[in-house]
This record gives structure tokens, sequence and C-alpha cells, in this order.
């Protein structure tokens, strides 16, 4: 069978498949090939090797791609973002200068809730315009795959909009995008000081919201002075007897049993845990949750990191996220994020790419199409202008993405 498209002389491959009988960490259990080839055809990988190119995937109408020994990986994921918003929070950045915690700026009415009343005002074009501009980002810097979640509405008719806009620019942008319902992002200033009242509402979105089809997960937001564990606990069981899976954001400012909670229901991921205790950790390990960590809201916020390197000693997978968002972390580049992740949470470059292409595809639930190069697979890669993927954690500040091919076809070239 000829190929469409056929990539060589490749330095480095990142295949992201996970090996067999490996000796080691699982977070490094992951495949790279050196002076190998990957050919695509019909949108999907159909052959990887190293070596001498099979003439007989070479066809009159094949086109051939030289990458000069670069690195080639599967497209980045980013597995968490809120993609989603209006207006900006700029105004805050004076506030966190002087010493202003996030706790104190959403007590008075900043953060979340600013951003709240900019996106239920924002009419539909104004919001597709500006997620739009965003989503051209994250492709240039070699992400195929977002999740986006809603959380900047907390009502149902803005959480609605911000999630039937996901589905509006998967329609015409090469990214794909994968819909997460947070409601429970916060309590809104028509339910203050009843959070009990608003998760009630929260609960009733939720039919709705899977009625319509315009999520496949539920993320709640755990933490003292946002939601309780039980208030999270009846929100996320009621999204699993409604079909959603479930996520979780938790130990962020001090341990509250998120984590612990996230391992009790089998939730598909925890994030932040920036204060995660080490009975939270083990709840992770045993529960087969993943953490996803979120090291720019640490830099952005001046907050400790998570603790990586224990999680992994402890078996846990991670995941590696922008957390894109107005408020904690207003960044669409993930490659920055992993250079943060290798430098200040000491993760090894084997480890960080696992962490946003085979473990970032399970987060978001397409690990049986996307996140690893192997055949049959959706053909999603980055050519990155480097020679080995330590580079790219190395040179910090810059886009080494050079080109980024979505199913197979160009979508962006340096």
């Amino acid at each position: 069978m000829n190929a469409d498209l056929i990539l060589y002389n490749i330095g480095q491959l990142v295949t992201s498949r996970e090996l067999e009988n490996f000796e080691g960490s699982s977070m490094e259990n992951i495949e790279i090939l050196r002076k190998a080839y990957v050919a695509v055809r019909d949108g999907n990988f159909i052959k990887i090797g190293t070596g001498e190119l099979p003439k007989h995937l070479i066809g009159l109408n094949t086109q051939m791609i030289d990458v000069r020994g670069k690195v080639v990986t599967p497209g980045l994921i980013d597995s968490n973002t809120h993609l989603v918003h209006a207006g900006s929070r700029e105004d805050e950045l004076a506030l966190k200068v002087n010493s202003m915690t996030y706790m104190d700026i959403l007590e008075s009415g900043g953060g979340v809730l600013n951003t709240v009343k900019d996106t239920r005002s924002a009419s539909i074009n104004e919001l597709i315009i500006k997620a739009k501009k965003s989503l051209d980002r994250m492709l240039s810097f070699g992400v195929t795959t977002i999740e986006s979640k809603s959380g900047y509405g907390l009502n149902l008719d803005t959480e609605k909009k911000q999630l039937e806009i996901n589905k509006i620019l998967k329609t015409f942008h090469s990214i794909d995008i994968v819909s997460t319902f947070m409601g429970a992002h916060a309590v809104p200033e028509e339910f203050k000081d009843n959070s009990a009242a608003y998760t009630d509402e929260v609960i009733k979105m939720i039919s709705e919201i899977r009625e319509k089809e315009l999520a496949e997960f539920c993320d709640v937001f755990c933490e003292d002075g946002v939601f309780s564990l039980e208030e999270c606990r009846k929100i996320l069981t009621e999204s699993k007897n409604a079909g959603l899976r479930i996520k979780i954001h938790a130990d962020k400012i001090k341990p509250s049993g998120g984590a612990e909670l996230a391992g009790e229901l089998n939730a598909v991921s925890a994030s932040q845990l920036m204060a995660i205790s080490d009975e939270g950790i083990r709840a992770l390990a045993e529960g087969s949750v993943i953490a996803n960590l979120l090291p720019g809201t640490s830099f952005y916020l001046r907050k400790e990191y998570a603790p990586a390197r224990k999680m992994i000693d402890l078996g846990v997978q991670l995941t590696l996220s922008t957390h894109y968002n107005p408020v904690s972390c207003p960044t669409e580049n993930l490659q920055l994020i992993m250079q943060i992740a290798a430098s200040h949470m000491k993760m090894s470059p084997k480890e960080v790419f696992k962490a946003v292409t085979i473990n970032a595809a399970k987060v978001v639930g397409r690990e049986g199409i996307c996140g690893s190069i192997e055949p049959g697979k959706r053909a999603d890669m980055v050519v990155f202008d480097a020679s080995n993927i330590d580079f790219i954690l190395y040179h910090f500040g810059i886009n080494h993405a050079e080109s980024v091919y979505k199913k197979g076809q160009l979508v962006y070239k340096k």
C-alpha cells in the first residue's frame, strides 16, 4: 500500500507507545526511535520504522518530507483548559504583586466572578473570535487536541453557551476539542454564602447537559471557600449516574480530601494538587487516577509546585497542562509548561513527553485514536526544530514547533 505522506530522516521519533516488560519508572515508559520514518495514508499512521525506508510505501503521489534529523512527536494534548471565556484579568496583576492571595481576590468579587460577569454578557460571536485566537496560538505550539471546560457561566444558559461554542469551534478548527462541564467552578453572586443551594442547582444542570450531549466529563473545584467534600461527592455521583466521566480540582491551597475523593470515586483525573497529602497521593495510585499537574499556575501565582517526584515514586501517572484561563494561568504555551515541569518539578524529558501525549490522551478519553504514533491511530504529529527532546526542554521560552500535522495534513508551518 502506497503512503500519502512519509516523514523520513527523523533524528528522534517519540512514538509514546508503552513498551511491554519495561524495567524502570512507568512514567518513563515511552518508546523513542532513532533514524526513523513514519508513513501516513487516509489520515492515519500505517507504518513506522527505523533504517531503510520500504520502497513499497512510496508511490507516484506520495509526499516525501525529509525532516533532516529533527524530532517528531505525537500531536501534543492540552488536557486542562478554560478556552471559552470573555475578558481578561490583567488589572489583578498588581494585586498579586502586592501579595494579595487568589482566595482574597475571589472573596473580594474578583477572579472567577469577574470573568463570569464578562462571559455572561458576551455574545456567541465575541466568544468564538476570542477562543479561535487562543486555538491558533495553541496549534502553533504543537497542540492538536485539548480539553475545554465550562465554568465561567455558573448558570445553565451560559454554561450551555460555553459548551455549544466548543461544538461550533470543532466544525472549523484543526484542533480537536473535548468538552467538560464545570458548573461547580465557583459559587456565583446570586448564591453568595449558600454553596449548598448552588450545589443543588448544578445537579439540576447535569441532566440537560447530558441530554443535549454537550459534555463528556464533569469537573468540580473541591476547596475551602468553594465546594466542600460532600458537595463535590453529590455532584460527581450524580454526574456518574448520568453517564458523565468525572474529574476533580483539589488540594490547591491546603489538603482538602479531594484527592482521596477522586480515588474513592475512580475519577479519571485530579488536578491542581499543589498541597496534596501523602494519603491523597496513595489514594490516586490505588484508584488509578491520573494526576493532572499545572506548573504554570504555581509559577503565575507563586505557589508551591505539586510534588511530582513523590507522585511518580508512589506509582501515580501524571499529565501536564496549561490550565489556560484568565485568572490563574493566562498562557496557551504548553511548551513553556513542559519546560517549567522539567526545571522546577524535576521531571525527566521522557516523563514530560509522556505527560503531554499518551497520558493526556487518557485524560481526555482519546487514547484509542491519538496520543501515540502507531499504525491505525490518527496522524497527528509535530516536527520540532531540535535534534533531541532534551533540547526542547533545555532551551526554554521559545517555540520549537516547526510544523504541525493533523490527520496527515499540514496545518501549521513556522
